[in-house]
């Protein structure tokens, strides 16, 4: 039945798996453990002593048994990291596991030394202490977030030093294990959730000073790496300032001491104070001179003929503009004058030599006329013979006449200034 797989309509009871389960136990042999002593039981008059055994970066344990002259030959104690050799026993009746252990040997300071500096070598090339990774902390927080021990002389002297810089300060404080099995799942527990809180802008994490074997929490690998994944900025304030764990390289500012991360967290307010007095001082100074300065060109720009008597170059130019303007006119009066001079003696010669003017003189022009009309000034008598029309145009007028025979010209009408026509008669000068 064992060789059959299990279903709903055929399960296997209980002794079944648990001779499975006991069978595989067994096939894993022997091994070689550590971990950190949380428990230990060793009642006089028993030959067993009990122990739990905790793996101190993650929340895990397990039982051991061991004989109880081996760890009182050991001196063990809780919080103490041992490796342990055993071979793990599944009780079948109780269904429980434990680790049968017959050699047990502690994890000495040279020891937790150099596994901390292979650590150490491990998230250095990883990049987690890469400073470009580091972020600055903000000038002056909403909210500090503070992991610490419960009423710790690191808790008093951050928030002391805090409240003293800036009394206005607000902390969110998260008390946790610093030491011992405890202290790294607590404290990557209150980490998250400061981390998540969105009112808190920076963690300060804080412990006093203490042995190596105290300090081992903030050198485990599960919380450096928690602390380089936080989004808020981690400022790290353990031990004393000789005192180096992991954590301080992977966080973003480390502070010599809790006292040292109060004073940085926060601005001191008289100082901030004082510097706002002397920007407001050096602004002052500074416009005073930018005023001087502009006043003294103002000054200079002023005392600038053309800026001391404004209306003067204005009035100068507006003399020569009335100069030139006169001197304008008088030429074109001139030029005028002249013209008109030349334009009446153009016209008095004009006149002078003119038709109008000869025929005042006495003379008379004689003009053909013929059914078509006027045709020319008559120029010789031959070109008028007897009947011949003719039109004599004197100074006030014209008369017409008829050539008779004997080149007689017999008067007809004749044309008056004015348009007016007379009529009567004369006879033409022989030659005519």
């Amino acid at each position: 039945m064992s060789d059959e797989k299990s279903s709903p309509e055929n399960p296997w009871p209980v002794r079944t798996v648990a001779r499975k389960i006991f069978d595989w136990i067994n096939r894993l042999g022997d091994v070689w453990v550590e971990g950190q002593v949380t428990q230990l039981s060793a009642r006089p008059g028993t030959s067993t002593a009990f122990l739990t055994l905790r793996d101190p970066s993650v929340d895990m344990s397990m039982q051991l048994t061991a004989p109880v002259g081996l760890v009182r030959e050991l001196g063990l104690t809780e919080g103490g990291r041992v490796v342990v050799h055993g071979k793990p026993n599944f009780f079948p009746n109780r269904g429980t596991l434990s680790l049968r252990v017959d050699e047990i040997r502690q994890v000495g300071i040279g020891e937790l030394l150099a596994r901390i500096e292979r650590l150490r070598k491990l998230l250095n090339a990883e990049g987690l202490f890469d400073p470009r990774r580091k972020r600055r902390p903000p000038f002056l927080p909403n909210k500090i977030g503070l992991i610490t021990g419960r009423a710790s002389a690191a808790e008093r002297d951050v928030l002391t030093n805090a409240h003293a810089r800036w009394p206005g300060a607000r902390f969110r404080v998260v008390n946790v294990a610093v030491q011992g099995a405890s202290a790294v799942p607590e404290i990557l527990t209150a980490l998250a959730t400061l981390d998540r809180d969105p009112e808190v802008d920076v963690v300060v994490l804080a412990r006093g000073g203490g042995s190596v074997e105290d300090l081992l929490p903030f050198s485990d690998e599960a919380l450096c790496r928690a602390v380089s994944r936080c989004r808020t900025p981690v400022l790290s304030a353990i031990g004393h300032e000789p005192d180096t764990p992991l954590v301080d390289h992977v966080a973003d500012v480390r502070c010599s001491t809790p006292t040292d991360a109060g004073k940085r967290v926060v601005p001191d307010v008289a100082e901030e104070a004082e510097r706002v007095r002397q920007m407001r001082d050096r602004s002052r100074r500074a416009l005073h001179g930018w005023v001087d300065r502009e006043r003294k060109l103002l000054a200079a720009l002023r005392t600038r003929p053309a800026l001391a008597d404004p209306h003067g170059p204005l009035d100068r130019r507006a003399q020569e503009v009335d100069q030139l303007r006169e001197r304008v006119r008088r030429a074109i009066r001139n030029r005028l004058d002249s013209e008109t001079a030349g334009l009446v003696a153009t016209t008095a010669r004009l006149t002078t030599l003119g038709p109008a003017a000869t025929l005042a003189r006495g003379y008379a022009v004689v003009q053909l006329v013929t059914p078509e009309g006027v045709d020319g000034v008559l120029r010789s008598a031959a070109q008028a013979p007897a009947g011949t029309h003719l039109r004599v145009r004197v100074a006030d007028g014209a008369v017409h006449a008829v050539v008779g025979p004997g080149g007689r010209a017999d008067g007809g009408r004749a044309d008056g200034p004015g348009g007016g026509v007379e009529e009567g008669g004369g006879g033409a000068e022989p030659g005519t």
